[in-house]
């Protein structure tokens, strides 16, 4: 009953939204194209998905951080479905527009894993600088710099628990999961490019507070 009421006490919004997310997870998993590889993308989604509106109830937060979270999760679902490194976005590139986005760039592999860990940094800092504001009392400035560090203290996290993984299962499912299409230096770009996306927004979100204080001392 505790947690029917938790889910009653969400905001309308918030739980459209984190419905929205288990449809999604839902769709990604018909006619799974990589059904080994499936349950390890998507179970992390799923618990989210489940814990949510207790977490919610303990640690509210804006529907705008949410769909921060929601935003980051649907792509994840999106990518998970291909296992991330077969994403075809390189086939319906060509079949859309007649051009290959991996030959116009010069790329060797699928990149789709950069985008969304790219993706993980934009999104990620709103709802940990609301948290860190609202549960710990942090100065603004103070807390989008914790949400830059929390970027990549996650990012190194995930990257552990991908290696700790190959020693778990077998070769060819860690392979499968981990993403690495040889390049050797695949843990690193990958935080490099959340902790890009976390420096991005937490700049701009410091600007524009900054811009907005200007704006309110000249009134």
């Amino acid at each position: 009953m505790t947690y029917i009421r938790a889910w009653r006490a969400l905001p309308a919004d918030q739980a459209r939204m984190i419905m929205l997310l288990a449809a999604a997870v839902a769709l990604a998993n018909i006619r799974q194209p990589y059904p080994q590889i499936a349950p390890l993308q998507h179970i992390p989604t799923v618990l989210a998905i489940l814990l949510a509106p207790v977490l919610l109830r303990r640690w509210p937060l804006s529907s705008k951080s949410i769909g921060c979270v929601v935003a980051f999760l649907l792509l994840h679902t999106f990518a998970g479905r291909y296992t991330y490194s077969n994403v075809p976005y390189d086939a319906w590139g060509r079949a859309l527009t007649g051009v290959s986005i991996d030959r116009t760039f010069g790329l060797v592999r699928n990149n789709f894993d950069r985008v969304v860990h790219l993706s993980f940094g934009l999104f990620a800092v709103q709802p940990f600088t609301e948290l860190s504001q609202r549960q710990g009392g942090t100065p603004r400035r103070a807390a989008l710099f914790n949400a830059f560090l929390f970027v990549g203290a996650v990012s190194a996290l995930y990257e552990i628990f991908e290696w700790s993984l190959t020693m778990l299962v077998s070769p060819g499912m860690a392979a499968d999961y981990n993403g690495q299409q040889g390049d050797m230096w695949d843990a690193q770009k990958d935080m490099a490019s959340a902790m890009l996306g976390g420096f991005v927004v937490a700049l701009l979100l410091a600007l524009a507070r900054e811009t907005k204080h200007e704006a309110t001392d000249r009134a």
